[in-house]
């Protein structure tokens, strides 16, 4: 593939990133405990998304998409558990149970994403039999990813269960697993 910006786009580029880290991290000083912790979480966050989102405008590709992809996930589940370190108890176990499902979920959408592309850019270059091989891929990619999404649901429902006793706990688990087909 052709490379859509100029080497001098690119390290400019990448300049004012590291630029607008430092400046972020800088307006974190001010603040204390864990709002300290959160914006600098948020500016780390940034950082790595720009950088990759770069890199995928730099040299387009389904992996630097996918790295693109992977770098949001990641950011928004570093400040998503910052932010639980404000909460306590089973509270706080849901909120980081709920931070980690999300980051399942993405995670799993930009895999999926990527064998999509990977597979239809070689269905494109092969006959009809690779365009069905791609379309079966694409069906696989996604019923992985609902799969995960699934469990990560699951994982969640548990954890909000376990403030309950008694009959109370059994039919919120009950629910649970019929929500998620175990």
């Amino acid at each position: 593939m052709a490379q859509s910006m100029s080497r001098t786009d690119y390290t400019a580029a990448k300049d004012k990133i590291a630029a607008e880290y430092k400046s972020a991290k800088a307006a974190c000083a001010s603040l204390s405990a864990n709002a300290k912790d959160i914006c600098v979480a948020q500016a780390k966050g940034s950082e790595k998304v720009a950088a990759a989102d770069l890199e995928a405008s730099y040299k387009p590709s389904p992996k630097t998409h996918y790295q693109a992809r992977v770098a949001k996930a990641e950011a928004d589940y570093g400040v998503a558990n910052e932010k639980c370190d404000d909460s306590s108890g089973n509270a706080k176990d849901v909120c980081v149970k709920e931070a980690k499902a999300a980051k399942t979920a993405a995670e799993a959408d930009a895999k999926a994403a990527m064998k999509t592309t990977d597979a239809n850019a070689t269905a494109a270059e092969k006959s009809t039999d690779a365009r069905s091989k791609a379309n079966t891929q694409t069906s696989d990619a996604r019923k992985d990813a609902k799969a995960d999404k699934v469990d990560a649901q699951y994982a969640v429902a548990k954890e909000k269960c376990d403030d309950r006793a008694g009959a109370a706990k059994d039919d919120c688990l009950a629910q649970a697993k019929a929500h998620a087909g175990k």
